[in-house]
């Protein structure tokens, strides 16, 4: 795996979402109590930034038409979207969040 600096975790709200460019790619950290997930920020189904849309526990949800997805796995949790958005390994160094870009999703 190759690691690299997304953000510093201070900038990551609890319960929220942070939009970020690492590498050229547009990401989504959100942090649910300890954890730190990321995803590409880009709705499946109409291609809108997640981090723009509401966090609800590992749940992001697209204000436009209302599709809710798991930040662990990337997966769709209801309609209209049905793919799911890649998903990134992220890790804590110090006060960085570090993500891999490779994607699992």
């Amino acid at each position: 795996m190759s690691f690299v600096a997304a953000a510093a975790l201070a900038d990551v709200p609890q319960g929220g979402v942070l939009a970020v460019e690492v590498d050229g790619e547009e990401i989504a950290l959100l942090r649910d109590g300890e954890d730190i997930y990321a995803l590409r920020d880009e709705c499946s189904h109409a291609s809108i930034p997640l981090s723009e849309g509401e966090v609800e526990g590992c749940e992001i949800e697209c204000w436009l038409h209302g599709s809710r997805f798991d930040a662990r796995t990337g997966k769709p949790v209801n309609l209209p979207a049905t793919e799911p958005v890649p998903t990134y390994p992220t890790q804590i160094e110090g006060d960085t969040v570090m993500v891999d870009l490779s994607p699992r999703s």
